[in-house]
């Protein structure tokens, strides 16, 4: 009687309640300052938590497009190189909504190596931004996936368009 109620209960009754994922795109921005490898974070417009650039799809955009376009309005990211072709991953959050509910985002990760930052930027009256060592970023996000992409990052094993 308990295994059928507990296969009634996840094959019909949880889906019910649970609320699918929806997408955003994002990009892990990243340098080389002399040998170190660096990557950017930037803080929330709502909690000021670390975060990297990220958003909706955009209409006309591919994923890397859109990424790039999201770097450029929440960091100043101006030009960049070695676009990732491919996704590097992808990771889950809750993203909370203005009336207390929280949806469930997946978020894809697309490398850029930035080449040049701009210190006038739609939203640079809204964030901060930092570079830091991957293990330093890693330690500041708080979505497990995102950490473990971090960690994870290689530049000279990513999929490249350059």
């Amino acid at each position: 009687m308990l295994e059928n109620f507990k296969s009634f209960w996840g094959d019909f009754v949880q889906p019910i309640y649970q609320r699918p994922k929806r997408l955003q795109l994002a990009a892990l921005c990243y340098r080389f300052h002399g040998d170190e490898l660096q990557v950017l974070l930037i803080t929330s417009r709502d909690t000021g938590r670390w975060v990297v650039p990220k958003g909706w799809p955009m209409k006309g955009k591919d994923s890397t497009g859109t990424a790039l376009q999201e770097a450029w309005e929440e960091a100043g990211v101006f030009e960049t190189r070695a676009v990732g072709k491919r996704a590097l991953g992808s990771f889950v959050y809750e993203k909370l909504l203005k009336r207390g509910w929280s949806q469930p985002i997946e978020v894809w990760l697309y490398s850029a190596e930035v080449v040049k930052m701009c210190a006038d930027f739609p939203e640079a009256h809204e964030r901060k931004l930092r570079w830091f060592t991957p293990a330093e970023a890693a330690a500041r996000v708080l979505e497990p996936g995102l950490k473990q992409l971090i960690l994870d990052f290689d530049p000279k094993v990513t999929p490249q368009n350059t």
